[in-house]
């Protein structure tokens, strides 16, 4: 078995399976301890007289059960299987004639600490390690007030072990911890840069729209008393020009222009400065150069779009295309921009790649952060979007614009 498949087949293995397997290797080691191996004069630990008789093996099978019952309700009830496997230790301890609880016994209580310390609540980990350590505790006194011989040195190297379970366990959970808090703030500052770029964008229209309002005003101004059909005309065109951004503006609202171009943002070499649908063979043609076929297919009859959708859908096609060059594996992709819809503008981008892993690829998994910023663009709009792998194989993302009264879309 290679490592690549080893290492998904561990990580199947449940906590309580970890459990029953770390008691049964301890228990095996015990055996082996008390059985001359060949190569030795005699056994390492002579066994005592109890184990040898049925009362100890009954002993050490009642430990066992306690054990294997314990292990099944790691995962669900982990308090009560580390009582169980507590009592499992101290049972099984009782018929090999030691002085302290050995850590073969204990194998089983140390997985139980590092998987309550490292998913449970801190209050409820001190509490199971504190149990833990006041098992050994309790052992000795025991031994000591019965006046018998106790293994202080044994116990202690038994308590240290479990003390590094848990540590372990809680530092596993510190790390998750920090990881989630990471990603929300990854996700987070994805999209404010989002939301700043489409404000910028969005300044860039209005100070267009607002030179073009200027400009048929000063004419309107000269031929007002000459020409007054041309003034009407130039006051018709300041009209559209200030009704169409100030709905921008409303679709808008909440982006704030502020801050510089993040360095991660899509390469528009080669694009128009204020790109729309109209650049997608542009963009084709720069992804091809990058070793990715990009099919456009137009779907119903194009027509006018506010600037600001125009702009929206082909940052969300350039988005998901280089999502497509970056992670996907394949050599070619699909984009569909279909126009058949009068209320809404449908985009469609599919390639037929091997998808991605989302620890090798955040973009491209649905949970990334380049997926983070469509969505959120999309949102702006009032629209819906979606990313997720195709049932036969490769990754999809779709995204809805609804189109504002007044704008065509045959």
């Amino acid at each position: 078995m290679s490592a690549t498949t080893s290492v998904p087949l561990l990580r199947r293995v449940t906590p309580g399976g970890w459990a029953a397997t770390a008691w049964l290797a301890g228990l095996l080691f015990t055996v082996l301890l008390r059985v001359r191996l060949p190569g030795q004069e005699e056994a390492d630990v002579m066994a005592g007289v109890v184990i040898l008789r049925w009362d100890g093996i009954t002993m050490l099978l009642l430990a066992t059960a306690l054990a294997l019952y314990g292990a099944r309700l790691l995962s669900r009830r982990p308090a009560a299987a580390l009582r169980h496997l507590l009592a499992a230790a101290v049972v099984g301890s009782t018929p090999l004639g030691v002085t302290a609880i050995p850590m073969a016994q204990y194998l089983a209580v140390d997985v139980a600490l590092y998987v309550i310390a490292a998913a449970r609540p801190p209050r409820e980990a001190r509490r199971a390690l504190l149990l833990a350590l006041g098992v050994l505790v309790a052992h000795l006194a025991v031994r000591l007030l019965a006046g018998w011989s106790v293994g202080t040195t044994g116990a202690l190297a038994v308590a240290l072990t479990a003390a590094v379970a848990w540590l372990l366990g809680r530092s596993e959970q510190q790390n998750r911890a920090h990881a989630a808090r990471t990603r929300a703030q990854t996700a987070a500052q994805a999209v404010t840069s989002e939301r700043l770029r489409i404000a910028r964008e969005m300044h860039d229209t209005v100070a267009h729209s607002m030179g073009i309002v200027a400009l048929q005003a000063g004419a309107a101004r000269r031929v007002i008393d000459t020409r007054p059909e041309q003034a009407r005309q130039a006051l018709a065109e300041i009209e559209t020009a200030s009704r169409e951004t100030l709905a921008g503006l409303r679709r808008m609202l909440g982006a704030l222009r502020t801050g510089e171009p993040d360095a991660a943002e899509p390469p528009d070499a080669g694009l128009p400065e204020m790109p729309g649908l109209a650049a997608l063979d542009r963009l084709a043609e720069i992804t091809a150069a990058a070793g990715v076929r990009v099919a456009v297919h137009r779907v119903g009859a194009p027509g006018p779009l506010p600037q600001d959708i125009d702009l929206s859908a082909f940052r969300v096609v350039q988005e998901s295309v280089t999502n497509v060059v970056r992670h996907s594996g394949a050599d070619s992709c699909t984009v569909t921009v279909d126009h058949r819809d009068p209320e809404a503008l449908l985009l469609t981008v599919e390639d037929r790649g091997r998808g991605a892993a989302p620890e090798r690829a955040p973009r491209h998994d649905g949970t990334g952060y380049g997926l983070v910023g469509m969505r959120e663009r999309v949102t702006l709009l009032y629209g819906e979007f979606d990313a997720g792998a195709r049932p036969g194989g490769g990754f999809r993302v779709t995204a809805r614009l609804p189109l504002p009264t007044g704008a065509t879309a045959p």
